[in-house]
């Protein structure tokens, strides 16, 4: 053992090596603040130079031309509306076919292999699997061709099939591979080729009976939960609104822990799932979750103080609950709850609980107050404007193409230097691609929506072969656009734009509507600089507490429920806007990549799989990702504050939203509106049969 003068010497050693240390660590650190200096000057000269050598934005060209260097319109992709109505589910369950164990394992096998379909439960899975029937295929034959559209995914059982894309081979298609579902979500066109390289045979689902399964389960278990709910005495005297809303709820509250024995218990998505013995509730834990048994049965126990072993007092089995009084304060667990057998709880905790029973909606009455005043031009009459007829227009220019007809610029021959937008639609290509109830949704939401940050629906007429849909007109061309010219927006362009889009969909979500359809290409700039939402047939109003199934959006900004056909309601809004925020920042989204499938599978991987670049701050990184949860009930606004949450994040701190409401801003690009308005020589529509357009139930 040292001595006292070694021990000094040696502690002597130590401090000196911890001083060199924090020497070190000192210089490294003035060594990281130099770089993040070079790198925040470099950026402001690259920022400097994409303004000087940017082409000019829409801001800057006349409204009356058309820009054909944009890049490329990312299309909406919106399914026809699924119902459950008997002739349908009928069908569905008629197309049962048999198959041997070893082919329903095969296909099981390949379906939890596969990235978009490996979400499926149990009970799906097996429903998918039941109306799935087989084809043979010969050799070089094709399965699928490349450029034509498809609505079955297949399952290759026996056999060898080859894949090609422009005439190359992509990969050999084995025995237990599933191939072609994206057809399962949308009627897509097929990007390559599917043929036999020897005599095949396949398993085959299609489109209708995969979203009518899924549909049909997601309004079992809703209705499943509903009905638990109902049965609790405690709850029975609440709205049906309130137990739908909390059913909803209960079904998403996912990964939550609980200490178990030896292991942890994992409550994934909708149930939480015990294995024999497992410790649901330990006594004298402290708790604030209530659970109620969807399926198997608990022992309750309980060990007295001079007790060795657990005394069973009563057995619990479905329909039956415990841990209530952890909903109305802190609860010292009495008793210990254990699965005997397999057990399957509904949960809910305190908060969620209380957030419900505080009131379901958000309370939308400044909303209300500040936007839902009509607004019509100061320079146009209303009285004028109602009596007037197509003819009394006269058209300026043409705006631009869009899938259904095109959008002309146009004003009042009485009422010059003030611009209205038409958009000409065909009925023919409307009726053809089943858009009708998509059209009927969206004139009818915007003819009753008057906020100042969506885009304006005026009036409509209609003809023989087109609809005529007169809109306010916006010519400062939109986001997309000025994405383009200058690769991405700063943080202050990017907060202006973003809270705009905010209380647009604020006003929509108050009003009962879901957008679905958010991307800078639908958020237009006025003369002003405000950007305004404009309309979409992703437009549709859902009731509180409930869901819709129809698959829309755009890949890349759709939420993850959507692909996952789980139903889906105003919290698709959410995670649309995280995304939004994204791409404005950093100039591309998220999810992205050349093959649809890839995007979709990435969305449903989540926001946490994505690398965020270094224009990205961590105040916004902190709004996208809480926008972005995978977990529609757990995102940034989507509680009783609504918006609100949204608006008090830090990364608005400091932002004049009154300001924002009472158009006091200025705005970060002010447009350079040219147009040829006034007296002059300009087109007309054709007279024959016009007439005002009041009800678009008529094709």
């Amino acid at each position: 053992m040292g001595t006292l003068r070694d021990l000094q010497f040696a502690l002597q050693l130590k401090i000196e090596e911890l001083r060199q240390r924090d020497t070190l660590i000192d210089e490294l650190e003035l060594e990281l603040d130099t770089k993040d200096e070079l790198i925040r000057r470099l950026q402001e000269e690259l920022d400097r130079y994409r303004t000087t050598v940017s082409l000019p934005g829409a801001s800057a060209v006349s409204a009356c031309q058309t820009d054909d260097n944009k890049r490329p319109r990312r299309q909406t992709v919106i399914c026809e509306p699924l119902t459950l109505d008997p002739v349908t589910l009928a069908l569905v369950s008629q197309r049962s076919c048999d198959k041997s164990h070893e082919s329903q394992r095969l296909i099981r096998a390949s379906f939890l292999r596969n990235d978009l379909l490996k979400h499926l439960d149990e009970g799906e899975i097996r429903a998918i699997i039941a109306c799935m029937h087989s084809t043979t295929i010969n050799q070089g034959c094709y399965v699928i061709q490349e450029g034509t559209a498809g609505a079955q995914a297949y399952v290759l059982e026996e056999g060898k099939l080859e894949m090609m894309k422009d005439g190359l081979k992509l990969l050999t298609v084995e025995p237990e591979d599933l191939f072609g579902e994206l057809a399962l979500l949308y009627n897509c066109t097929h990007t390559y080729s599917v043929s036999a390289r020897t005599d095949s045979r396949l398993w085959v689902v299609d489109r209708n009976s995969y979203q009518t399964i899924l549909m049909q389960s997601g309004l079992k278990h809703l209705s499943h939960s509903v009905e638990l709910l109902s049965s609790i005495p405690f709850l029975q005297s609440l709205p049906a609104d309130v137990l739908m809303k909390m059913s909803d709820l209960m079904e998403e509250v996912h990964l939550k822990l609980f200490n178990c024995e030896a292991h942890w218990c994992i409550q994934l998505m909708d149930e939480t799932h015990y294995a024999d013995g497992d410790y649901i509730i330990r006594q004298g834990a402290t708790g604030d979750t209530f659970y109620i048994i969807s399926k198997g049965q608990v022992k309750v126990t309980e060990k007295g103080q001079e007790q060795e072993e657990q005394v069973v007092l009563s057995k619990l089995s479905e329909r039956q609950w415990f841990g209530e009084k952890a909903l109305w304060g802190e609860d010292i667990r009495t008793v210990s709850v254990i699965a005997a057998g397999e057990v399957t709880c509904l949960v809910i905790d305190r908060d969620t609980f209380k957030s419900i029973i505080d009131g379901l909606a958000p309370d939308c009455s400044q909303e209300e107050q500040q936007n839902d005043e009509p607004e019509v031009d100061s320079d146009v009459d209303p009285v004028l404007l109602s009596t007037s007829t197509l003819s009394d227009f006269q058209i300026i220019c043409s705006l631009g193409v869009g899938e259904f007809g095109h959008v002309d610029l146009v004003q009042l021959k009485s009422k010059t230097k003030c611009p209205f937008a038409m958009r000409v639609l065909k009925k023919k290509l409307i009726v053809s691609s089943g858009q009708q109830e998509h059209i009927r949704r969206e004139s009818h939401i915007l003819m009753e929506t008057h906020c100042s940050f969506i885009v304006r629906l005026h009036k409509t007429f209609k003809d023989a072969e087109h609809l005529y849909v007169l809109t306010e007109a916006c010519l400062g061309g939109d986001l997309s656009n000025l994405l383009k010219d200058k690769g991405y927006l700063d943080e202050w362009s990017t907060r202006f734009y973003t809270a705009c889009v905010v209380k647009a969909l604020s006003f929509l979500h108050c009003h009962g509507v879901i957008y679905r359809d958010l991307k800078p290409e639908h958020v237009l700039l006025d003369e002003h600089g405000y950007a305004k939402l404009v309309g979409s047939r992703c437009l549709k109003k859902v009731e509180v507490g409930k869901k819709t199934w129809t698959f829309c959006g755009t890949l890349g900004y759709m939420a993850p429920e959507i692909i996952s056909n789980k139903g889906h309601n105003m919290c698709a809004d959410l995670w649309s806007l995280g995304v939004f925020v994204f791409e404005l920042l950093s100039g591309r989204l998220p999810f992205s990549h050349s093959d649809p499938l890839k995007i979709l599978t990435a969305t449903i991987r989540g926001i946490d799989q994505v690398d965020f670049p270094k224009t990205i701050s961590r105040s916004a990184s902190s709004l996208i990702k809480k926008l972005c949860r995978s977990n529609p009930s757990e995102r940034l606004g989507s509680q009783r504050n609504g918006a609100r949450d949204i608006q008090k994040h830090k990364w608005f701190e400091g932002f004049n939203w009154d300001g924002l409401c009472e158009r006091t801003l200025t705005a970060p690009v002010i447009p350079k509106v040219k147009h040829s308005l006034g007296s002059g020589s300009f087109g007309v529509y054709a007279e024959d049969s016009v007439e005002p357009c009041t009800d678009w139930d008529d094709f």
